[in-house]
C-alpha cells in the first residue's frame, strides 16, 4: 500500500501540469512527426507514389530521403536489367561498367554511332536536343530507352540535354553512344546528363552547381565547350517539380540566370531543360534579363512546338486530367561581340508511339537548330 502511494506521488494526476522534461519530449515528438510528414510529401511528389509507399520506403531507410529514393528506384530497375539480359545478373556497378542491353536490338533500333558515320557534318549548323526522358516511370523502361536512342540516331544532334535519367538508361547510352562524351549530373537516384558529339564538340571543363534548398535532388549541370571555334557554355537542369514548389523553382531559376550572367561576355550561353516553369513565375521575377532570350519566343512563338507536356496527346501517364504546359524551355545568351550562333528552328520529337504502345517519355523532346557564322 505504501509503495502504491509513493508511486502515485511520483506520477502527475490528470489535470496536473506535466514536468518540463515530458513537455519537451512531446514537443520533440510533434516536430519529428511534422518533419516525417513533409518527407513523405516530398517522396510522393518525386516518385508519383502515395503516402503509404512513401512512408514504407522512408521508414525502411531511417528517414533518409536520398537512401529511400535510391531504394525505390534501384531494385526494380536492376530486375528489369536482368530480364533484359536474359536472366544474367546486372553488371552495372557504375557509369563505366555497363551490361549491353542491346543484344536483341532490331535494325530499327540502330546504334547512335551508325548515324554519325553516315551523316556528313556541316560546320555551319549546330543542333541540340533537350528531353526529360522519364526514367522514373519503370514501365517499358528498356523499350523506351531504346526508343530514345533511335531518336538520337535519327537526328544525330551535336549536343543533348537529358533530364530524369536513371542508371540503367545511362548504361544504355554509354553502351550505344560511343561517339558521344556523356557527362552525368549525378550517378544515384535520378539526374541530368549532357551528351557531346566527340567529332564536333570539344569538352573544355564542367561543373555541378547544387541547389542548396532542393528537396528533389536537383542541381545545375554546366559544361564549357568549343564548337567550330566558338566557345559555348552549355547548361541543363530539372527545376523543382509540382505547383506547390513554385517558390523553390523560382529560386533555382534565379541561380540559373545568375550563372548565365556571370559567364564571360565573349561566350555564348545556352540553357535548356525541364524547367517546370509557368509563365507567371517568370513574370514574378521581372522576366528574363535583357540579354537572355527564350528561344521559343525569339522564333515567334511557333504553336507546333509550344507544349512539351501534353496529357491530351501523350497517354503515358494515363492521366484523367487534361493539361498542356510549356515545361521544357531553351534560353540563349549570345556572345557580346556578335551573332556567331543564331537560333533557326525548333521542333518537337518523340511524338510517335513505340511498339510497346507507349511514347518514349511523358514529355516531348525539343530539337533546336542553330546557324553558326564561321
Amino acid at each position: 500500500r505504501r509503495r502504491e502511494e509513493e508511486e502515485a506521488a511520483r506520477c502527475p494526476q490528470a489535470g496536473e501540469p506535466r514536468p518540463a522534461e515530458e513537455e519537451g519530449e512531446a514537443e520533440e515528438a510533434l516536430q519529428l512527426a511534422k518533419r516525417r510528414k513533409v518527407l513523405c510529401s516530398e517522396f510522393a511528389a518525386i516518385t508519383s507514389s502515395d503516402a503509404a509507399v512513401a512512408r514504407s520506403f522512408l521508414a525502411g531507410n531511417d528517414w533518409h530521403i536520398q537512401r529511400a529514393l535510391n531504394a525505390y528506384f534501384e531494385p526494380p530497375l536492376e530486375k528489369e536489367m536482368e530480364e533484359a539480359a536474359g536472366g544474367v545478373p546486372p553488371a552495372c556497378a557504375g557509369p563505366g561498367s555497363c551490361i549491353d542491353l542491346t543484344a536483341d536490338a532490331t535494325t530499327s533500333n540502330a546504334s547512335v554511332n551508325s548515324a554519325d558515320s553516315r551523316q556528313q557534318e556541316d560546320d555551319s549548323r549546330f543542333s541540340l536536343i533537350t528531353w526529360n526522358i522519364d526514367g522514373l516511370d519503370l514501365g517499358n523502361l528498356k523499350e523506351r530507352a531504346r526508343g530514345i536512342c533511335s531518336y538520337l540516331a535519327l537526328y544525330s544532334p551535336d549536343v543533348v540535354f537529358l533530364q530524369e535519367v536513371v542508371p540503367p538508361q545511362l548504361c544504355l547510352l554509354q553502351t550505344r553512344a560511343g561517339s558521344y562524351t556523356i557527362i552525368p549530373g549525378n550517378i544515384d537516384g535520378y539526374f541530368t546528363a549532357i551528351m557531346l558529339k566527340k567529332s564536333r564538340v570539344k569538352l573544355l571543363k564542367h561543373e555541378i552547381i547544387p541547389f542548396p534548398t532542393t528537396s528533389m535532388m536537383r542541381n545545375l549541370l554546366v559544361v564549357h565547350v568549343s564548337i567550330s571555334g566558338n566557345e559555348l557554355c552549355l547548361m541543363t537542369s530539372h527545376l523543382e517539380s509540382t505547383k506547390n514548389h513554385s517558390k523553390e523553382r523560382m529560386k533555382q531559376l534565379q541561380i540559373v540566370l545568375s550563372k548565365i550572367q556571370k559567364e564571360s561576355e565573349s561566350t555564348t550561353v545556352i540553357f535548356g531543360g525541364d524547367t517546370n516553369l509557368r509563365d507567371s513565375e517568370v513574370t514574378k521575377l521581372g522576366g528574363l534579363p535583357n540579354n537572355v532570350t527564350d528561344i521559343w519566343e525569339f522564333l515567334g512563338k511557333p504553336q507546333h512546338c509550344r507544349y512539351t507536356w501534353d496529357t491530351h496527346s501523350n497517354t503515358n501517364l494515363d492521366a484523367e486530367y487534361k493539361c498542356k504546359m510549356r515545361f521544357d524551355r531553351i534560353y540563349f545568351r549570345p556572345a557580346a561581340d556578335g551573332g556567331h550562333i543564331i537560333p533557326q528552328s525548333m521542333d518537337l520529337i518523340g511524338l510517335e508511339k513505340l511498339d510497346c504502345g507507349r511514347f518514349p517519355s511523358d514529355h516531348w523532346g525539343l530539337l533546336c537548330n542553330f546557324d553558326v557564322i564561321l
